[in-house]
């Protein structure tokens, strides 16, 4: 096969109508190829879904170290976290992250997230009339990651703000990154300073700082392992049951499945996550000259993973652009793949399969007016969303 440079797009990644949605611009890039060169942004992206999960396996080809980020300011401050490091130091420093994020070690916690999640929504059906973003996707995930962590305090109050700057500043330097850096700074500086005594007793969090003591992990990162469950996993949960609420509002026969069939709710999650990805984009870098698909990327290039793109690829999922709970996709890309594979993503899963459950107990329909989205830089998430109306199951 002959290899030759990958097709050019002059669209900008992180122009406010791209942000805002992107799956034309994806379908569009999908066109021009499985990669595409995008100057505006100086990155390789990547947009089919085969080349995506490749890239993904493949860490020594494709590297997360200095490259997540899209700006040298975010890349230089994640320096030796496990989000922006390769085996075999992302494997030990991960190591400690997933131990408290497994299966098992959350089997404990189904049945309080269970019960809050269907408090929760009880109260609001009864309502009637609420913001379904504030009253239920920021509300229920922050109280949960907090109570799991152990944040108390002025933590707990600056969890949203700092979980949103956290994501914001992976982006370039445009102003909503340099707007966001000084709020990302107070978690760096709080990260820095945190002691196990600071986290309330018996948390997950207090069991990081133990292990750094056993010498489980190396010394000083503790805290930055704490950062990736507040910097990495909140704005993304936020957003992902904003996108659940939105879509069932918009498709009540695909809620009316899951209610004459609750053994649908995992498949129903993995479907949202596939139709509308909560990460827009993630840098890798190429240690070396690559060809994908007959075309060269150089050595050292600004790799850009366009999950979203993937997720719709017409060549992996028949009718990709309709929203199907039946559909399943246990593959789909948004919670990454390979090494780098989300840690958090038990902990997503409970939380939003208790969330559609209880809808699904709950609510036979949603009267919604119009959603509200902002322009963010990697997370995809819903503003603003009134409940006008709940018609009870």
């Amino acid at each position: 096969m002959s290899v030759s440079a990958p097709p050019v797009s002059a669209l900008d990644l992180f122009d406010d109508d791209v942000l805002v949605d992107p799956y034309p611009s994806y379908a569009a890039l999908r066109e021009l190829g499985s990669v595409v060169h995008i100057p505006a942004n100086g990155v390789y992206a990547l947009t089919g879904y085969r080349v995506i999960r490749d890239a993904l396996v493949d860490w020594e080809s494709f590297s997360s170290a200095g490259a997540i980020g899209f700006n040298p300011m975010v890349n230089e401050a994640l320096a030796g976290t496990s989000l922006a490091s390769d085996p075999p130091d992302h494997t030990r420093l991960r190591a400690t992250l997933t131990a408290n994020l497994s299966p098992r070690a959350l089997r404990g916690l189904k049945k309080t997230i269970d019960a809050k999640a269907d408090a929760l929504v009880a109260d609001l059906a009864a309502r009637g009339r609420f913001d379904a973003v504030d009253a239920l996707a920021r509300a229920f995930p922050l109280e949960v990651v907090a109570d799991l962590i152990g944040f108390t305090g002025h933590v707990r109050d600056n969890m949203l703000r700092w979980g949103q700057a956290a994501m914001q500043v992976i982006g370039p330097m445009n102003h909503r990154t340099a707007e966001s850096f000084p709020i990302a700074g107070e978690l760096y500086e709080w990260c820095s300073t945190v002691t196990g005594q600071d986290l309330t007793p018996g948390s997950v969090g207090r069991g990081i700082f133990e292990a750094q003591e056993q010498g489980a992990i190396p010394p000083g990162t503790a805290g930055y392992i704490i950062h990736q469950y507040l910097g990495a996993g909140v704005d993304t949960t936020i957003a992902a049951i904003g996108n659940i609420v939105a879509l069932f509002a918009a498709h009540p026969e695909q809620l009316a499945l899951i209610r004459a069939n609750p053994s649908l709710t995992p498949g129903a999650f993995n479907e949202a996550l596939r139709y509308w990805a909560p990460v827009h984009v993630w840098g890798r870098r190429a240690t070396r000259e690559l060809e994908v698909e007959g075309v060269v990327i150089p050595a050292g290039a600004k790799v850009a993973i366009l999950f979203g793109a993937g997720n719709r690829d017409p060549r992996h999922y028949e009718n990709p652009d309709s929203f199907l709970v039946e559909r399943a996709p246990t593959d789909h890309l948004s919670f990454g793949y390979g090494p780098h594979g989300c840690a958090g993503q038990g902990l997503a899963r409970l939380e939003a399969h208790a969330v559609i459950e209880a809808l699904a107990r709950h609510v036979e329909r949603l009267v919604v007016g119009d959603e509200v989205r902002v322009p963010s830089n990697i997370t995809r998430g819903i503003e603003r969303l009134p409940v006008l109306r709940v018609v009870p199951a």
